[in-house]
């Protein structure tokens, strides 16, 4: 009971980027930019969405979620970030680093399985285009969606519960500017063997099964493209599926960054700047990557604008 006491009472402390205070001002001017970035990019490309009828697509109805998504997933970290860059403190409390952990793995979850249904959205629109409407219908669209954010919230829930059964003792210092799950696991001074074993295997299955949904995808897709008769039409299939390819490269690229790195580094620092290019970079990039190579979404963006 009483060590269950201190537990409760304890702070963990996030590391950061940088200890100069020199550079302080620096770094939260420089993430302040990037969060309002990323809020009022995803924000106009939700905007477009909405107000476009031309954008009442599957596709776009994803994408909109995917925009939804990626705001939450920066709220759920940045903020955190820039209050204690600009307080020159680096304690969060543990009821806070355990929601934040929970938080960041439902919207990372989210964006995995949304990938996922964007580009099963594409197969059929390529491969079975004459189906299309038939099978990409409103309800099996929002059924994705609510399976999606039911899985996504029970793994969540799952570490979050499990992360609560493990006690702490000192050196609490986690090498981000976040709560990550993997790190808190390994400054528990509790049997941790449970935990391990359970990000493994739900990471491998929640991780694994969208991501080879996708490579299939693609590989049906490209199959189709290669099939096609004439060079106009295989240019616009590659360019429907160019921009969700793009993000797909960058979420997982800079996913598989992270634990590439955690695993063959010791400096918390280059571990951090992994950290930082796989919960902020994707959102801040994705409405760029849309709107840039999307004439529809170009369109739309220009009406509002």
């Amino acid at each position: 009971m009483e060590l269950e006491n201190q537990t409760r009472l304890i702070e963990f402390y996030l590391l950061g980027l940088s200890e100069d205070p020199e550079l302080q001002p620096i770094l939260f001017g420089l993430f302040l930019i990037m969060y309002l970035v990323t809020v009022s990019g995803n924000l106009l490309i939700m905007l477009a969405i909405v107000s476009d009828s031309h954008l009442h697509t599957p596709m776009y109805f994803f994408l909109s979620n995917l925009s939804f998504t990626d705001i939450c997933f920066s709220t759920t970290t940045v903020p955190k970030m820039l209050i204690n860059l600009q307080q020159h403190r680096k304690s969060i409390s543990y009821r806070g680093c355990i929601t934040q952990l929970s938080f960041v793995l439902l919207f990372a979850g989210m964006e995995n399985f949304l990938l996922a249904a964007m580009a099963y959205d594409r197969y059929v629109a390529i491969c079975n285009p004459l189906r299309y409407t038939a099978i990409m219908k409103l309800h099996l669209c929002f059924l994705m969606i609510l399976l999606s954010l039911f899985i996504s919230t029970v793994d969540a829930l799952l570490h979050g519960l499990m992360t609560l059964r493990l006690s702490f003792c000192t050196f609490l210092e986690i090498p981000h500017f976040f709560c990550e799950l993997d790190q808190v696991i390994k400054l528990a001074c509790s049997d941790t063997l449970i935990n391990n074993v359970l990000v493994y295997v739900v990471t491998s299955a929640l991780g694994g099964v969208p991501l080879v949904g996708i490579i299939f995808s693609y590989f049906k897709i490209i199959s189709s493209i290669l099939r096609m008769p004439s060079s106009g039409s295989r240019h616009k299939a590659f360019s429907t599926c160019g921009s969700h390819l793009s993000v797909v490269s960058l979420f997982y690229g800079t996913a598989f960054g992270v634990y590439i790195s955690s695993a063959f580094t010791e400096s918390y620092r280059e571990t951090s700047v992994a950290s930082l290019m796989y919960t902020v970079l994707p959102p801040m990039l994705n409405p760029f990557i849309y709107s840039l190579r999307n004439k529809d979404m170009k369109r739309a963006l220009r009406k509002i604008i």
